[in-house]
């Protein structure tokens, strides 16, 4: 179950449409002077070398972020996103991504809080020393489900919590939905973001299926696949289901998924969705 190394994967077209979601719910809760609090159930280490030999093993941020890095004229949410990278890159040559906490941390304020969960023993210590301030960021070695019980609802009363497990283990499936129910009875006002990978349409429907079974209103459904869902050969594609998003999202999201998905097709039928779920 602590076998999952996100380094292997890290700026691949999954982890574009990822942190393209947290930057503008970020940007939305920075337009309030409210302090707001962040959730992270599966952190990772923060950042990432692209020049680790983790990374330059398959080399699947080629097919993501070097992709859009030198592109102009992108959607403004894209445009945002990148200029985390190139801050993060200042000699202009691509070598560093950021994870999820890293795009968190460019937006929040002195009166914002983190908190940063990562269970596994070679990963948790880099992410602790990446954020060693913890007035700001509370890093926990712990299971990032039981924290979204734990730590909700938050002082701040506004903020997002982002899930993002591996899928690994099949029951993270059912974790999710179960720790999006326990979270939401908690902190119905909150924004919770999901990420899921695209196997295949049969099984990513199944899970959307699950999140509809919760009956909870007012959620969002991304998608991005690069590639024919049909053919059994590693993960075509992701999604992030938002709950509570901001209102500026679909709109945005109708903008930058055409982009993306000419930019990061491998074949003909890649494919982008905007859609809602509705409850059953």
């Amino acid at each position: 179950m602590l076998s999952y190394r996100h380094i292997y994967h890290a700026g691949n077209h999954a982890d574009i449409l990822k942190h393209l979601t947290v930057s503008q719910i970020c940007r939305h809760f920075i337009k309030k002077d409210a302090p707001f609090f962040y959730l992270d159930t599966h952190a990772g280490i923060g950042q990432y070398s692209l020049n680790s030999e983790q990374a330059q093993k398959n080399k699947e941020f080629h097919s993501g972020i070097a992709r859009l890095f030198t592109e102009d004229n992108l959607p403004e949410p894209l445009e945002n996103l990148l200029d985390i990278v190139r801050e993060m890159n200042p000699a202009n040559t691509l070598s560093l991504y950021p994870g999820s906490p890293k795009i968190v941390d460019y937006y929040v304020r002195q009166k914002d809080k983190l908190h940063l969960c990562e269970l596994h023993p070679n990963d948790y210590p880099t992410l602790a020393a990446l954020f060693p301030n913890k007035r700001k960021a509370n890093v926990v070695k712990d299971d990032g489900f039981a924290a979204v019980k734990a730590m909700l609802p938050p002082p701040q009363k506004r903020g997002f919590v982002l899930m993002d497990p591996p899928y690994e283990v099949k029951k993270d499936y059912k974790y999710v939905v179960q720790a999006l129910e326990d979270g939401y009875k908690r902190f119905p006002q909150g924004t919770f973001a999901i990420w899921y990978p695209v196997l295949n349409r049969q099984q990513a429907n199944a899970f959307l299926s699950s999140i509809k079974t919760t009956n909870i209103r007012n959620v969002l459904s991304l998608e991005l696949c690069i590639r024919n869902t049909e053919e059994e050969r590693g993960m075509a594609g992701s999604g992030m289901i938002i709950v509570n998003p901001p209102w500026t999202l679909e709109k945005e999201a109708k903008e930058f998924l055409p982009v993306l998905s000419k930019l990061l097709a491998e074949d003909s039928e890649a494919t982008y969705q905007v859609t809602w779920i509705t409850p059953e």
